[in-house]
């Protein structure tokens, strides 16, 4: 299937970009990624091995549409509430408990 990708036309079928993605390590998915070979890879990630082109010539958007139209399967951007972030001052407080009632001088 021809998909424009960074204003280059480039033939691609689902069968080549699973064989382009076999042997590459999957980065660590922060934000759209593209299911291949059941592995998640950034969008960016794959459009770099496919296209061999550096990731700042083309958007994670051009990637999702021609993989979308390939039929692989793509994820959005995580949300706050999928990937919770960890407070470490809560989680502080948590182990270390609340902290004891100082007195000053003056107090009784």
């Amino acid at each position: 299937m021809r998909c424009v990708i960074a204003r280059f036309p480039f033939d691609l079928t689902k069968s080549g970009v699973v064989e382009s993605m076999k042997g590459v390590t999957p980065e660590p998915v922060t934000g759209e990624s593209v299911v291949v070979g059941g592995r998640h890879y950034p969008a960016k990630q794959v459009g770099q091995v496919v296209t061999r082109q550096d990731r700042r010539d083309f958007s994670t958007g051009e990637v999702l549409r021609a993989m979308t139209r390939l039929g692989f399967t793509c994820h959005p951007r995580p949300t706050a509430a999928s990937a919770p972030l960890a407070d470490p001052y809560g989680l502080a407080s948590a182990t270390l408990g609340t902290p004891p009632v100082r007195l000053t001088y003056g107090q009784v």
